[in-house]
């Protein structure tokens, strides 16, 4: 869900995509002297070379916390980012993964966001759920094997979907960001993607689209998700560390993820207002 890999592993920037993983080594690092994160090196609004993703952002707040100066690991997110990143022990810390995910050890979640329906504000379409008969005729971008899809196929939808590429490499090409791109040209209706992403983009580019939440549905996968950083299994004592951090910066992490546009629910899963500041 993170980017939408890591929902589908699954996340989008976002959140990645792993191959199996082999066995962690035994024992932890105590005596820390930076935080090695692991990131996308083009893939905002998480993550890029220059520091201008969410995540960028939130991982300087943690570092200070922790009073650790922060590095990169850079590595797409593209199949065996796990394995080659915090599993290989280049870096520590996934900033955005699945909270419960169990490839990893998850921290205190972050943000809780959802996947969404993305449509242009002047068409009068009023989503409220994928159920509804009006959409049966309409053109619907689906993120390939992302959890929406499963919704499309169970209500009959997919004759007129059209499909984007799950695994890109985002050094390269922007799956997500050519959706909004169709929609804004009317090559599709409307465009369902993981939240952070629609929610940075309709705000950076201050484009005309609206954007609701696609609800769950009994018997089919969660459009809802918890998000959190991944440490490695065998590293409660970091974990701790880090949630620590998390807790003491939580206004200020909360405020910097409505800063990128992020949608953001409450625990009834609907979209929570702003925050006063």
């Amino acid at each position: 869900m993170r980017s939408a890999t890591t929902i589908a592993l699954t996340l989008i920037s976002s959140l990645a995509i792993v191959a199996p993983a082999a066995a962690q080594p035994i024992g932890e690092i105590l005596d820390r002297t930076e935080m090695r994160v692991c990131a996308d090196p083009n893939d905002l609004p998480f993550s890029n070379e220059k520091g201008e993703g969410f995540e960028n952002k939130i991982a300087e707040m943690i570092g200070k916390d922790l009073g650790l100066p922060v590095r990169y690991v850079f590595f797409p997110q593209v199949t065996g980012f796990v394995r080659n990143t915090l599993r290989a022990r280049t870096c520590d810390v996934i900033m955005g993964t699945v909270a419960g995910d169990d490839l990893v050890q998850t921290t205190t979640p972050y943000y809780y966001s959802s996947y969404v329906a993305v449509y242009r504000a002047d068409k009068d379409l009023a989503f409220t759920s994928l159920d509804d008969p009006k959409l049966k005729p309409l053109h619907i971008g689906i993120v390939s094997a992302t959890p929406p899809s499963n919704l499309l196929v169970q209500h009959g939808l997919m004759a007129n979907a059209r499909p984007y590429a799950l695994l890109v490499d985002t050094r390269y090409d922007s799956a997500t960001h050519q959706m909004i791109d169709d929609i804004m040209k009317g090559e599709i209706d409307m465009g369902l993607l993981w939240g952070p992403i629609a929610g940075y983009y309709i705000k950076s580019e201050k484009l005309p689209l609206a954007m609701s939440v696609v609800p769950n549905e009994p018997g089919q996968p969660r459009m809802d998700y918890h998000i959190a950083l991944g440490v490695r299994i065998n590293e409660p004592e970091w974990r701790r560390r880090i949630n620590a951090a998390i807790q003491k910066d939580r206004q200020q992490i909360t405020a910097t993820l409505e800063d990128y546009g992020i949608p953001l629910l409450d625990e009834q899963g609907r979209l929570a207002p702003p925050a006063e500041r």
